[in-house]
């Protein structure tokens, strides 16, 4: 079973950054010994100004008192008694940050997405596995107990075969954070904001052979998409997957994210604004909320991480590997919606 605690440092202490810190005090078998940011005024404990589009606990004051504080990840990495490092700097920093920490032994996790390109990517997972650590990315989604569902009922065949689904999700222009802005930092909605669903999609059914993505591209900044739908495809005719997402929507809106899921025998439905709890339409015409067990899927990713590195397990719902083929695959989108055609993903 498990040996030693494992220790942790948090560096970038920004909306999820500050959202880990809170979570690492709840992980069995961890303990948070370091935090490391650039702004003095959030390493001194001053956390007012920080905001997100989830309603997680993240302002106010905090005291770090106990915690070894850093401005330098290049001290922090080389400080012995932290085992393992959580990224949560902006994107375009991910993959600099994470290497540096994976050469110094130390094991990393990263939140999603993993990297801006794939040859980024690459060079994480390559260094990972030339120095013998585990390399872990926040695909959170596969722990969203709605979501997670999905794959309980796809695998297990209980209302037959999954035959479409749709994957939405949608969000306000994230003005929290100037970099979200900024598609050569944060990759664009499709990338940091779409990996979700199309991480979601393969960890379904594998890479699609072809996308086909079409959109609104918001021309008065940046030249990003701002709405996109993508039609995801594959060898097998008698399955239709499509997801769509963007941050086209107005202030209030804030977030949503949800499905439909159309098996053989049942249809499977989620809003996050609206739902509480995922409904399930049967074939002999009956309607039920599927309640599920609450359950904080930041804090659950966070303690499978830390639970695979006392086990020494491979880390699969966290694999980079599997994070690499989501960013190729949104990367592939991105492209298609640029040319106006389908793009293939795989040979």
């Amino acid at each position: 079973m498990a040996a030693k605690t494992v220790r942790v440092a948090v560096v970038g202490l920004g909306f999820m950054g500050v959202t880990h810190y809170f979570n690492y005090k709840k992980v069995k078998g961890a303990e948070l010994v370091a935090v490391c940011d650039v702004d003095p005024k959030r390493l001194a404990g001053d956390w007012r100004d920080i905001a997100g589009n989830l309603p997680t606990v993240t302002s106010g004051r905090e005291d770090l008192s106990g915690l070894k504080r850093y401005s330098n990840l290049d001290e922090l990495v080389e400080d012995p008694d932290v085992d393992l490092v959580d990224i949560c700097l902006p994107t375009h920093l991910h993959a600099d940050a994470a290497i540096k920490a994976l050469n110094a032994g130390k094991h990393v996790f990263v939140e999603k997405p993993i990297a801006l390109t794939v040859r980024d990517a690459d060079r994480m997972v390559e260094t990972a596995q030339k120095v013998g650590r585990f390399l872990m990315v926040g695909q959170v989604l596969r722990f969203f107990p709605a979501f997670r569902l999905i794959k309980d009922y796809h695998e297990s065949g209980t209302y037959g075969k999954l035959r479409a689904l749709h994957l939405r999700r949608i969000i306000s222009k994230p003005t929290w954070a100037e970099w979200f802005l900024d598609p050569k930092k944060s990759g664009g909605a499709i990338v940091d904001l779409h990996i979700h669903d199309s991480d979601f999609v393969q960890f379904l059914f594998g890479l699609p052979k072809a996308v086909f993505t079409r959109g609104l591209i918001d021309r008065k900044r940046y030249g990003e998409a701002e709405y996109f739908v993508t039609h995801y495809i594959y060898d097998d005719e008698d399955l239709t997957v499509t997801g769509m997402g963007g941050n086209i929507a107005m202030p209030k809106f804030t977030f949503e994210h949800g499905y439909d899921a159309f098996f053989e025998n049942a249809t499977l439905e989620f809003n996050s604004r609206w739902l509480p709890n995922p409904v399930l339409y049967t074939a002999d015409g009956k309607q039920k909320e599927v309640r599920l067990k609450e359950v904080d899927p930041y804090f659950a990713e966070l303690q499978y991480a830390v639970d695979c590195i006392r086990k020494n397990e491979q880390p699969v719902l966290l694999s980079a590997e599997s994070a690499q083929n989501a960013l190729l695959l949104c990367l592939k989108e991105a492209e298609s919606l640029a040319k106006g055609k389908p793009v293939k993903v795989t040979a």
